[in-house]
């Protein structure tokens, strides 16, 4: 369910390294050739040119585009170019070292720890450690606080079982403690935390249609009959990311761009991150929630290089 697009014949990493060589000299950057070039490789093909490019040139790659390149541009080139589970050890440090540590910011590490493999994650958690000289629970636990910090610490360390067994009986008796819990308004209850962060995807998705089927409401949509708080709301998106994360996608690119200003972190986060998992469902699912097109809000709400190189992630340009 990508939307990212790979030639059927693609160059070698050699070829592409030259070309990519050739981009950054002379007058000026070419940077229709940059694009042309990544954004039409995928994760294994892009570690390749980073490897040959250092091997042909000493240097490295990464740190010639961030000096080629500049603004939001840049800044979603290098996202892509990084090593997965490395950029998003980036993007964690930088939203638990923001100013101001919301559900906007905080949203992140649910993203990682949530809508993708439990061996990413351990991926991302070897990462953080080599570049920050911590571990992401350490610089969780001293930067947020409580009742967001106990839900978080316990995503991010969990290492759920990745295969599809669904005991049903645990997951009727499952979505009756949760419905307590949200009852009572006990959401950070142990139990609570415990079920959520432990128990594998396909589990949790079974515990969320018991619940709906049991009490004829989404979980989601009692959690925040709880209150508007940033638990409730990221618990929101625990759910979301768990069950559905193309709905949780869609609603980033789409409050990413309404309102005053674009807000170019979260759009370049949502297509960098989705476009070789899910962002065709992620533009399907935005079609139905928002009755517009993804593509076209996009290009309305950027323009230059920046905008041909996500539209590029998109599909839109080959």
């Amino acid at each position: 369910m990508a939307t990212l697009k790979v030639p059927e014949v693609v160059p070698s990493p050699t070829e592409d390294s030259e070309r990519l060589r050739k981009a950054f000299q002379g007058l000026g950057t070419d940077e229709d050739g940059i694009i042309w070039i990544l954004g039409h490789r995928n994760v294994s093909q892009r570690k390749k040119i980073r490897d040959t490019y250092q091997q042909l040139y000493n240097e490295s790659l990464i740190e010639r585009l961030n000096s080629e390149l500049s603004g939001d541009f840049r800044n979603a080139v290098i996202r892509w170019m990084c090593d997965p589970p490395e950029r998003d050890a980036k993007l964690a440090n930088d939203a638990l070292n923001a100013r101001q540590k919301g559900i906007k910011q905080l949203q992140v590490l649910v993203e990682i720890a949530c809508a993708s493999s439990p061996h990413h994650l351990m991926s991302v958690r070897h990462a953080y450690c080599l570049l920050f000289d911590c571990s992401l629970e350490e610089d969780i636990v001293s930067s947020v606080s409580q009742p967001l910090r106990k839900f978080l610490v316990g995503l991010v360390s969990s290492y759920r079982y990745d295969k599809g067994a669904v005991d049903l009986e645990a997951a009727s008796s499952e979505a009756a403690t949760l419905h307590e819990a949200i009852k009572s308004k006990q959401l950070d209850h142990d139990h609570v935390v415990w079920i959520l962060c432990t128990r594998n995807f396909f589990q949790l998705r079974a515990t969320f249609a018991c619940y709906r089927q049991t009490y004829s409401n989404l979980i989601e949509e009692d959690i925040m009959k709880c209150g508007n708080g940033d638990l409730q709301s990221l618990l929101k998106v625990v759910i979301w990311c768990i069950n559905s994360p193309e709905k949780h996608f869609a609603t980033v690119v789409r409050d990413s761009i309404i309102g005053l200003g674009t807000d170019e972190d979260s759009l370049t986060r949502a297509i960098v991150t989705r476009a070789e998992i899910d962002m065709l469902k992620v533009r399907t699912e935005y079609a139905y929630m928002f009755k517009s097109k993804l593509d076209d809000a996009v290009i309305g709400d950027t323009s230059g290089d920046y905008k041909d190189f996500l539209m590029t992630l998109l599909g839109a340009r080959m």
